[in-house]
């Protein structure tokens, strides 16, 4: 059975997409996107700097359009259960056909600014910890107002808050963990912080007419399978201030009977943690055009 997954933000690195653009038809679609949403996507994705793409209004249409041309571009498949990682949720919607591609661009459009302003209020960030017992970690982090944001399973847990109450986790750790590193990211995404983006997705949602999903789909919220496009698009807005239960999806890939994880450009983050957590289940990260034969492998494989 295979699982299709996307990453989120802080996956994209500088020059990620230029391999991609040499495909037939991707440079048109990128430019037909750009247009769409008014963000030279060619130019963030191919010439800008690591600080440009840090933008949280910038990186999130670039991950989602980068995932949705490298998936695109590994043909007519037929995962067993498609999952994002936070904004990777706006791909996998659009590749599981609850939403068009275009719709999921100009949506995560809005979604990228609404959260840099949410963000611009207060000055947050996230970091992730390394080692440590959850049980231990999770009280620690609401001891100095942190929240968990993103529990992703194989140990790891995010916390984000304020600059003051990240300073301070890094000088009083929780028991276990051995180092505290703070994310390139613009803000304490997944928290209370964000609940003025949740108001504006809300209004951005209210014209699209969402379809069921044609493959399984699994939400970030509990790690559930969704069955209606009308409920995949309430949690994706709701998931803007709430955390991202990764490690609850990747128990449900392997309920599900999960043999092969797929993770869509720019892959290695969600393909590392399902190597530590998913033992026994085969594992690839498409980062460029060259990953594309060994993924349609494994999909001839495991689909």
């Amino acid at each position: 059975m295979l699982v299709l997954v996307a990453p989120g933000q802080g996956a994209q690195s500088p020059g990620f997409l230029t391999p991609w653009l040499d495909l037939p038809g991707a440079a048109d679609r990128l430019g037909a996107w750009s247009d769409a949403i008014g963000l030279d996507l060619a130019h963030y994705g191919t010439q800008a700097d690591a600080d440009a793409i840090r933008d949280t209004a910038v990186a999130q249409p670039l991950l989602v359009a980068a995932g949705l041309l490298s998936a695109a571009a590994l043909g007519d498949i037929a995962p067993g259960a498609v999952a994002g990682h936070s904004v990777g949720e706006i791909t996998a919607a659009a590749y599981t056909g609850v939403i068009g591609d275009d719709d999921a661009l100009r949506l995560v459009r809005k979604r990228g600014l609404a959260m840099a302003e949410a963000a611009a209020v207060t000055e947050t960030g996230m970091a992730a910890l390394l080692g440590g017992d959850p049980d231990v970690t999770v009280p620690h982090l609401e001891k100095l107002g942190l929240t968990p944001a993103n529990v992703n399973g194989a140990g790891q847990i995010v916390a984000a808050g304020t600059k003051e109450q990240l300073a301070a986790l890094e000088a009083d750790k929780p028991e276990g963990v051995r180092k505290v590193v703070a994310l390139k990211v613009a803000g304490a995404f997944h928290t209370r912080h964000m609940a003025p983006a949740v108001a504006r997705l809300e209004e951005a949602v209210e014209d699209l007419t969402p379809a069921d999903p044609k493959f399984t789909y699994v939400s970030n919220r509990d790690g559930k399978a969704v069955a209606t496009g009308a409920e995949v698009i309430e949690r994706l807005v709701g998931q803007v201030a709430n955390p991202v239960r990764w490690d609850l999806c990747m128990e449900t890939f392997q309920e599900m009977g999960v043999t092969a994880l797929i993770e869509v450009c720019p892959g290695g983050t969600l393909t590392g943690l399902a190597k530590r957590a998913l033992k026994g289940v085969k594992t690839l990260a498409v980062k460029t055009p060259d990953d594309l034969d060994a993924a349609r492998a494994l999909v001839a494989e495991h689909s």
